[in-house]
């Protein structure tokens, strides 16, 4: 640790003394997030001592050092006040190279150049200080940061510029896009500086010299592009779904494409890969829906890259893109995560989205999801490897988000149409679904997405030759039994009809089942005693409660 004798070094020693002791603390402290045993008033000391030596004429290789130690104690998240001062925090700005000067005459800013190792350190340290302090935020929002960071983006086309400066920038516009107090600088951003312009320019920017080079996108550059796409998430948040006006319009458009082309790139690693995809996506859940039509292209203007399966030609449309999200969906059905939640819910979301209001993506996503059931109809729903069958596992899944995304997404995909809905997934698996629209009457109900009347439901020979013995309620096909009441006399099945009577009424008083009716509205209504589902025609249903 520092002591009052280094501290005198740091002050006024030489170059060479300065270095000793910095070295020292940085080597010993390159683990440490907080300080204990220093009081505040001598960590403040240390900190304005190492400041004042910032000041003046040193090395770069010294106010690298300098800067780490700064580094160092914005680690510790509390006493942030020692840090944060205006004079401290003016001084970090100015050496990462984002100081603001707004020009006499015009409009303009000049940024301040400078030893490049020493920007990105300096950046470092404001990272630390944005994340884990309010009066650090509200400066740089205030202070002409932000406008130092965004005049910044259109010099990311110079080849000399270190590409640590440009992910910094763009972590710390991350941070102060994302953190609640900062929650004011998305319209700055956005609207008065032309951020997401200039965002895009450099996702596009990216995306050529990956292309001119035959490479793919290396893992610095996919690792730029992911807080790039981060930053334009929080910036399109609140955006309204349903109206822009023509700037707006052409933006969408625009971005639509280059996340197109994000899709459709090729990266040296495919965890990367896998990266990009999962920020892509969950920025396209930001996008209002009128605009996924950009994700498709005629094919006639498309080249069909490093696809496997060449056959994406659908209406007369490319879907290379679609084709990625639903490659993305299997695999994230086929990872086990901590998260599943986290894991599904943005793919989900945004495959719902599309074919909800994208007639040719929902129609391509069904061939590819729903095909025409054959031989498979011997199984349950939810039994084998095909995508059906993993999303049909998901529809008794315990984590409700997930359940509820699911089966939301193959009621689009039916067109909300439920008799189709319960045909591949089993009228068990989906009556979640059914009560919570209203629909077990299983009427049609009233579909919410733009579906043409065309049914496009064609059964197949094996399908229809097993039709009339598929048990509704599994969704599989089952041999024919003997019914067990066969023999039995009227006063027999009516003594054994009330022994089941009286076997779920037992249930129903000891809390383990709630018997229910359908209700006019289509949902299910409980009943008061067993016998009033035989008043209303038979009509039963039994609604499970937590037993355990």
């Amino acid at each position: 640790m520092l002591s009052e004798d280094s501290l005198r070094t740091i002050q006024s020693g030489s170059e060479a003394d300065l270095t000793k002791v910095l070295e020292a603390f940085n080597s010993e402290n390159a683990q440490t997030f907080s300080f204990p045993n220093v009081t505040t008033d001598f960590k403040q000391n240390c900190v304005q001592t190492i400041t004042g030596r910032l000041k003046g004429a040193l090395s770069s290789k010294c106010q690298i050092l300098c800067l780490q130690a700064l580094r160092i104690y914005s680690r510790e998240k509390e006493r942030m006040e020692v840090l944060t001062s205006d004079d401290t925090l003016e001084l970090l700005v100015k050496l990462s190279g984002l100081q603001y000067y707004a020009e006499e005459e015009g409009e303009g800013v000049t940024i301040q150049d400078g030893d490049q190792d020493v920007m990105v350190e300096s950046q470092k340290c404001l990272c630390n200080l944005i994340f884990n302090s309010i009066v650090a935020q509200r400066y740089c929002s205030e202070k002409g940061c932000i406008v130092g960071l965004v005049q910044r983006l259109k010099t990311y086309g110079d080849p000399d510029l270190n590409y640590e400066i440009k992910f910094f920038d763009m972590r710390m516009l991350f941070l102060l896009t994302a953190l609640p107090t900062c929650i004011q600088t998305r319209p700055k951003i956005r609207y008065e500086l032309h951020g997401f312009t200039y965002l895009m320019e450099v996702l596009d920017l990216t995306l050529r010299a990956a292309e001119e080079k035959r490479t793919g996108l290396g893992d610095q550059d996919v690792d730029l592009c992911s807080e790039i796409l981060k930053i334009l998430f929080n910036l399109t948040v609140a955006v309204e779904k349903k109206s822009a006006d023509e700037e707006e319009e052409a933006h969408f458009m625009r971005l639509v494409s280059v996340l197109r082309d994000l899709l459709m790139c090729t990266t040296i690693s495919k965890d990367k890969q896998e990266e990009l995809h999962s920020h892509t996506v969950n920025l396209l859940i930001n996008i209002p829906v009128d605009f996924y039509e950009e994700l498709l292209t005629p094919l006639n203007e498309s080249d069909v890259r490093g696809v496997e399966n060449k056959d994406v030609e659908y209406d007369g449309k490319n879907m290379e893109a679609i084709i990625v999200l639903i490659e993305f969906l299997s695999k994230r059905l086929d990872r086990p995560s901590k998260s599943l939640k986290e894991s599904l819910t943005p793919i989900l979301h945004c495959l719902c989205e599309a074919c909800r209001h994208n007639r040719s993506i929902r129609k391509f996503c069904r061939t590819k999801i729903l095909p025409p059931l054959r031989e498979e109809v011997k199984r349950l729903p939810e039994e084998g490897d095909s995508l059906r069958n993993r999303l049909c596992k998901q529809l008794t899944s315990p984590v409700t988000e997930v359940k509820d995304l699911v089966a939301h997404f193959m009621f689009v995909l039916c067109k909300e149409n439920v008799n189709r809905m319960v045909k591949y997934t089993g009228y068990g698996n989906c009556a979640g679904l059914l009560a919570q629209f209203g629909l077990l009457k299983l009427d049609q109900g009233n579909p919410k997405g733009d579906y043409s009347s065309d049914s496009e439901d064609t059964d197949t020979e094996e399908y229809s030759e097993l039709k009339d013995q598929i048990n509704p309620v599994t969704g599989r096909w089952e041999e024919s039994k003997p019914d067990p009441m066969e023999g039995m006399s009227e006063e027999q099945k009516e003594h054994e009809a009330m022994k089941l009577v009286d076997a779920m009424d037992k249930l129903h008083r000891q809390g383990l089942i709630q018997p229910s009716r359908i209700g006019p509205d289509g949902r299910p209504e409980p009943v008061s005693h067993i016998l009033e589902l035989a008043e209303s025609g038979g009509a039963t249903a039994a609604k499970e409660t937590d037993s355990d």
